[in-house]
């Protein structure tokens, strides 16, 4: 065989393999992802002007040249080095953003007290403008994510506000954004009272929250508070409530950390990697395939042959069957297959990748009887105990009493979140699923519940979605193909992608589909997923 036969030999294995599953022009496909250059000179010049603020902490620190200093000065560090020693006890891990960490704390005040012997003891929520200690900081290789509270109460000249827990506020600074077909994208209003520190600041309500988006030395910044856009409720903090509180949050920024690390290059889609021995039963409904009229406004799916990342599949075993749990007949021995999309079904959730604006935000996954492995016999997994696991390598975001745990994944090629919902609350707080927690990619975090604000409350089933980091901020897109691609990994096997003849829509008692056009206090959380 000649050289030039050979070469060409695993392109026509490649191109035959394909062939014999059924490949199409609808191959599964990567995200596109850009990064972006951080302006770190000008981190540095904002830095000094900062550290002035306190003249007596100057001399401790500096930005001329290190080199005459002896080692073991702290000065003899650069300055975000010398930064990052300073904060990291509050803030673990802060120098392994490879953006500056802006963050509600004065690193100068804090300082000077530390200089001037003012105990540990005394509350840092002195130096964040009354937020409480950080309830989550996770800094990683794609930037950093951060979410603090403020107390009923709390801050001096704060409007009085009838809500009654603490108000969450997350930021998130990345180097990573995902380019979506976004049709919402860049849109939002200018805050005349943060214009001066803030000049392109965006404030607007998507997807169950306020969202405060900016760019500072090149970087895009999302401050986000999770709001009911209409009038205040005992339950639910309304989105003009939040305002203040946000503005308080961004007027206290300060450069808190971060350390520069090697420019990136944007991130290019390609064809997703899927096994190539078909799988024997593994059957699936096209991406939008939505149950016929289950939509919002009888509107349809959307396809979206996206991959977002290879994942794990969140159910430890086979076979799990994604499908409604609010539309569709189901007979009680049903395989289950085919699976089929309901991203984008009737609810009264904001969700701006379906046409018409409203959707599930993610993917029903119902357990099935486990198959027999190592001698056991078929039938012996009990769907009530299947266990929930890790997709990758993370970080937990979850408060106690929560029903949803995310799962956050934070590296040089990701930024990207992961829900679970409906697994017992008590059982989660018990098992310290809880804020930071860190876990392996296969680790259980639960079981399959049927959990819905109290137990027996839905079906048996995992809710399961994704958001990745945009300029908006974090945005919920199809986790469908995303599932589809890790199940046939799973499988060891490629799914075959059935036809798109409508299913006739039957509704259960999950959905409540007629609430889709007015608020739901649950909106854009933890509410009828």
């Amino acid at each position: 065989m000649g050289t030039k036969a050979v070469r060409l030999l695993p392109c026509w294995l490649a191109a035959f393999s394909l062939l014999t599953v059924g490949a199409s022009a609808d191959e599964f496909r990567t995200p596109s992802i850009s990064a972006i250059r951080v302006e770190w000179r000008a981190v540095l010049d904002q830095l000094r002007s900062e550290i002035n603020t306190q003249p007596a902490v100057v001399s401790a620190f500096t930005f001329a040249s290190q080199r005459r200093a002896p080692r073991w000065d702290p000065r003899s560090m650069p300055a975000l080095m010398q930064l990052n020693a300073i904060t990291s006890p509050v803030f673990p891990g802060i120098g392994r953003s490879p953006v500056p960490v802006l963050l509600p704390f004065d690193t100068a005040s804090y300082l000077d007290a530390r200089q001037n012997g003012v105990p540990d003891t005394i509350s840092v929520s002195r130096y964040q403008a009354d937020f409480r200690p950080a309830d989550l900081f996770h800094a990683g290789a794609a930037g950093y994510d951060a979410m603090f509270s403020l107390e009923p109460g709390a801050g001096d000249g704060m409007p009085q506000r009838t809500y009654a827990k603490p108000v969450e506020v997350q930021i998130t600074g990345s180097i990573l954004t995902y380019d979506l077909a976004d049709p919402l994208a860049g849109k939002g209003e200018p805050v005349k009272a943060l214009a001066a520190q803030f000049p392109d600041l965006r404030r607007f309500i998507r997807e169950g929250y306020v969202r405060f988006a900016f760019t500072r030395f090149g970087v895009p910044y999302v401050v986000s508070i999770q709001c009911l856009d209409s009038t205040p409720r005992p339950r639910r903090l309304a989105c003009r409530e939040a305002y203040p509180v946000a503005e308080r949050f961004l007027k206290a920024l300060r450069i808190a950390g971060g350390q520069p690390s090697r420019p990136r290059r944007d991130v290019s889609s390609e064809i997703a990697e899927r096994p190539i021995v078909p799988s024997p039963d593994f059957t699936y409904r096209p991406s939008g395939d939505i149950v016929a009229n289950s939509g919002a406004r009888k509107r349809g799916g959307r396809t979206d042959l996206t991959a977002y990342s290879q994942i794990r599949f969140p159910l430890e075993k086979a076979p799990a069957f994604a499908r409604s749990q609010s539309f569709g007949k189901r007979k009680p021995d049903e395989r289950g297959y085919p699976w089929q999309d309901n991203f984008c079904e009737a609810r009264s959730f904001e969700v701006g990748q379906c046409a018409a604006g409203f959707g599930h935000q993610g993917q029903d996954i119902r357990p099935g009887a486990c198959m027999a492995q190592n001698g056991e016999s078929p039938g012996s997994c009990d769907p009530k105990q299947q266990a929930v696991v890790a997709v990758r390598d993370g970080v937990l975001i979850r408060s106690l009493k929560q029903q949803a745990a995310t799962l956050q994944v934070n590296t040089r090629n990701e930024h990207i979140r992961f829900r679970y919902m409906h697994m017992n609350p008590s059982s989660l707080d018990a098992d310290g699923i809880l804020n930071g927690r860190q876990v392996a990619e296969g680790e259980k975090i639960g079981v399959a519940s049927n959990y819905l604000d109290f137990p027996n409350g839905t079906s048996l089933h995992l809710h399961f979605d994704v958001q990745v980091f945009t300029r908006d901020g974090w945005i919920w897109v199809n986790p469908y193909t995303t599932l589809i691609s890790a199940y046939e990994r799973l499988l060891r096997g490629r799914g075959r992608e059935l036809g798109t003849d409508p299913v006739a829509p039957a509704a259960v008692a999950h959905a409540r589909p007629e609430d889709v056009l007015r608020p739901d206090p649950q909106e854009g959380g933890e509410g009828d997923n």
